[in-house]
């Protein structure tokens, strides 16, 4: 599995080396849960079994849900009204999915970002970051489809300018833009495609998810020190390591425990608290609605994609250097998947040897100003695309793209790295001592919670 000494299955009975044989998957499962993982693990380590949760949640309830869902515009918006109404639990069902897909994306970038803290997108893990990537695309276009689905006034004009994009692109825009709606808008063709797909992609999710998972149990899991495990022997191993169960089980569904108390109360007292009222509005092409919002999680790369106006310097040059073919709308497109796209590369932008921000000063610093930058992105594009707003949607595209492409690259040959624990025991050790005596000192130090 991942290259660590440890113990492998043994069939002792008779039946199990028969099954053994012919299909080893009890010995798959043993080294799945029994696997070395590095004993330092702090708290950001359990989103994983989080999104394991909320993906088998979302194939669940959505396998139920479209069993009485209609897939037309005439009887889509009452199909899901008849849910809620008619169907035993439908409402119950409703709300799961609803906002499973939210905590399936909070725990998704809570996730991304302790994984670009703590550097496990650096060799040999650049394959699993890819992957992971892979899945938050996917993630996007299923939850994209699936907001589109209700046939609410905000799911249609939503669905209409987001295709709409793609009519931006010059010379083929208008023609990918007929082929993905099945028609010159968004109508019945389109609703049928986005349920189609809505209900197949969670299964394409699913497998790279077990793709994803195979692949950190290949190079072995990263940890808090960015240290590898000792695998030159077995005793060495077990000095670092421990095994997935029942140490980390434990520690991870009681984590899980705690979030879903909190789950299931935003579920009973306030489950539409992150929707939108508009979208109890059944979809009516003859009236715009006020403010088109996309969901939060999509939020930061709608501002993203707000952010150049005609009147933004960068725009007005490209424009006149490409004799017109880029305008200000094809330019937000470009920004738009170009922010996902370097955030992609990521492995390769960063430049530093040192895996770990733990002991990289000046990271610390950067990386800290990109979560308050993805925050404030949020925030401006849930704000009307006008005034200030569009100014500060500017700036934090500015510093999102300066992040990836001149910050992480001139941090490896400008910061000078604090000294790192020759082993993971030794930073285990350190950090016993440390809270023995009452708080964090030397290089275990870390300002993301630790065990």
């Amino acid at each position: 599995m991942s290259g660590i000494p440890h113990d492998h299955y043994e069939p002792k009975t008779n039946p199990e080396k028969w099954m053994h044989r012919r299909l080893p998957i009890v010995g798959l499962i043993y080294d799945t849960i029994m696997i070395p993982t590095p004993k330092n693990l702090n708290w950001m380590w359990i989103w994983g079994i989080v999104l394991f949760f909320c993906l088998v949640l979302q194939i669940v309830t959505g396998i139920v849900l479209a069993m009485h869902y209609t897939a037309d515009v005439n009887h889509a918006f009452a199909s899901v009204e008849h849910i809620m109404r008619n169907v035993n639990g439908g409402h119950m069902l409703r709300y799961l999915h609803q906002n499973g897909a939210m905590l399936f994306f909070f725990a998704v970038y809570l996730h991304m970002f302790r994984s670009m803290y703590y550097g496990s997108y650096k060799a040999p893990r650049e394959i699993t970051w890819i992957i992971g990537m892979l899945i938050y695309l996917a993630m996007m276009a299923t939850a994209f489809m699936g907001y589109v689905l209700p046939w609410g006034q905000m799911s249609f004009w939503g669905a209409t300018v987001i295709t709409g994009l793609f009519g931006a692109i010059p010379g083929i825009g208008d023609t990918l833009q007929t082929w993905l709606l099945g028609g010159p808008a968004v109508d019945n063709a389109a609703l049928t495609r986005f349920f189609t797909l809505h209900y197949l992609l969670p299964f394409v999710i699913l497998g790279l998810s077990i793709v994803h998972v195979w692949a950190f149990h290949t190079t072995g899991n990263n940890n808090p020190t960015g240290v590898e495990v000792r695998r030159t022997s077995r005793e060495e191993a077990d000095k670092d390591t421990l095994p997935f169960w029942p140490y980390f089980v434990i520690k991870d569904l009681f984590a899980l425990a705690i979030i879903l108390a909190i789950f299931w109360a935003l579920i009973g007292f306030m489950p539409n608290f992150l929707g939108h009222t508009d979208n109890y509005i059944e979809a009516n092409p003859l009236v715009t609605p006020p403010e088109i919002v996309p969901e939060w999680y999509f939020l930061p790369f709608y501002a993203i994609l707000r952010a150049f106006t005609s009147d933004v310097w960068i725009v007005i040059a490209v424009n006149w250097l490409t004799f017109g073919i880029v305008d200000a709308t094809f330019f937000g497109v470009l920004a738009m998947f170009g922010s996902i796209f370097v955030w992609a590369l990521l492995p390769w932008l960063d430049t530093s040897s040192v895996r770990s921000g733990r002991y990289r000063p000046m990271f610390k610093i950067w990386f800290w100003l990109f979560i308050v930058n993805f925050v404030v992105l949020t925030w401006a594009g849930a704000m009307p695309a006008e005034g200030i707003y569009t100014n500060i949607a500017l700036i934090g595209t500015t510093y999102w793209f300066a992040y990836f492409l001149v910050i992480m690259p001139l941090l490896g040959v400008l910061e000078k790295p604090l000294p790192q624990p020759a082993t993971i025991e030794e930073d285990f050790k350190a950090s016993l001592k440390s809270d023995k005596d009452g708080g964090p000192k030397g290089p275990a130090a870390d300002p993301i919670p630790a065990e």
